[in-house]
């Protein structure tokens, strides 16, 4: 089975980000106003991706600079899994 999502931190020399790759693109937007209610995070976007992956759009999420971004990466996956929990609950009725 395929995850619905993976996430990474990318160091940036700027602004830390982790970046979110889902497996199912239709729903970067409805992710991206999931994590927007996380006052750590300075903004987010909807990337197209250039890299070597599978994904074709990536979400990436720039943090403010005081956050740590291990610890922020932990919180958005568990919120990420529940939030993927939750919608599969409900396509189940």
């Amino acid at each position: 089975m395929q995850l619905p999502f993976r996430s990474e931190i990318r160091n940036s020399p700027c602004h830390p980000t982790i970046k979110i790759f889902l497996s199912d693109e239709s729903l970067d937007e409805k992710i991206k106003n999931h994590l927007e209610r996380f006052d750590e995070i300075d903004t987010i976007e909807i990337q197209e991706s250039i890299e070597q992956n599978r994904a074709d759009e990536s979400i990436t999420i720039f943090l403010k600079n005081d956050v740590d971004i291990v610890k922020m990466k932990s919180v958005i996956d568990s919120s990420l899994w529940w939030y993927f929990e939750e919608d599969l609950v409900d396509d189940q009725g």
